[in-house]
């Protein structure tokens, strides 16, 4: 069967992308990306530039250039954000049916999460950004809500996915784990705000600064999303419980420079972390008819991998406070 992205032929993308405005040299590098396609394009004058072809029918026009605003809005504050290229009064164009934006090359390495001072000018740029994130709230883009996500994620695990030696076992399990995180967050309200979404190590270049001591640059908003700030923080966490406290300890020293660390929504640190698992399955079973998938990720199918996930569950669902 064929898929959208089998047409971004390199003649394809490199006429669109001179078509933007941005005359290429031919030069074309695929990088690292599974939900949308990325490519490196050498430009016969400058240097080169990521060029990012968004999955068709995921997000609506509005809805990329509510995220490209918000993205350009933070690096007008000096924030260290990736943002898109405009040209021609905007940053999303078009060829057939794609949708693609242009960004300058950004390069670095991953922060170093048991790096006490990496751990804390992060705190202190998660401040910034949730500061501005509270300034214009996102209209088009999606708000985060963990005991809805998990439902529908769950739910259609269980239907169509999970392997039926398993099936009701996981039934059982994620109905739990509704329940009390249900429970646990009934009557619960937190500040919602403009979040990166899915602020792990991966999206986070560590780049010299002015005093060369380096500091975080944030790529691939694509996940932003309207959600409690500790989204943006609980990804960060690693190791066992003492170290974690430890990281969340450094993080807030950080973020107190300009807003008060939320110390009341570490609770919220379990329910979504289970958010993410479950939702990272059934990510992959909605794009398993991309040819890029089963290659990538060939254990998704089979039977162990879905005890595995019972046993995870399980033990996820005794973590929770």
């Amino acid at each position: 069967m064929s898929h959208p992205f089998d047409n971004l032929t390199p003649d394809y993308m490199l006429d669109a992308v001179d078509a933007a405005g941005f005359l290429s040299d031919g030069r074309l590098l695929q990088l690292n990306s599974f939900e949308n396609r990325v490519y490196q394009v050498g430009q016969e004058d400058g240097p080169p530039v990521i060029v990012k072809f968004y999955r068709p029918q995921r997000w609506s026009d509005e809805q990329i250039l509510e995220e490209h605003a918000f993205s350009l809005f933070l690096a007008e504050r000096d924030l260290p954000v990736v943002a898109p290229i405009e040209k021609g009064g905007t940053s999303l164009f078009h060829c057939d049916d794609f949708s693609f934006a242009v960004f300058r090359r950004a390069g670095g390495h991953a922060p170093e999460l048991a790096n006490d001072d990496h751990l804390e000018q992060l705190g202190r740029t998660l401040a910034r950004w949730h500061a501005c994130g509270s300034d214009r709230p996102y209209t088009m883009r999606p708000t985060l809500q963990i005991v809805d996500d998990i439902r529908t994620a769950s739910t259609f695990l269980c239907d169509d996915v999970v392997d039926l030696n398993y099936r009701g076992q996981y039934r059982d399990v994620t109905g739990q784990i509704l329940e009390k995180v249900a429970q646990q967050l009934n009557e619960s309200a937190f500040p919602l705000l403009n979040v990166h979404g899915d602020c792990h190590t991966g999206n986070i270049l560590w780049r010299p600064n002015a005093d060369n001591q380096g500091g975080p640059h944030f790529v691939d908003l694509d996940d932003s999303l309207r959600a409690p700030a500790m989204q943006d923080i609980w990804m960060l966490l690693s190791g066992d419980n003492d170290e974690q406290q430890h990281q969340l300890r450094v993080l807030a020293r950080g973020y107190d420079t300009f807003l008060p660390f939320p110390w009341n929504q570490t609770r919220l640190i379990e329910p979504l972390r289970l958010r993410r698992i479950i939702n990272y399955d059934a990510w992959l079973a909605k794009r398993w008819d991309d040819p890029a998938f089963p290659p990538a990720f060939p254990w998704f199918e089979s039977m162990n991998y879905w005890g595995n996930q019972v046993t995870l569950l399980q033990q996820q669902l005794q973590d929770l406070p």
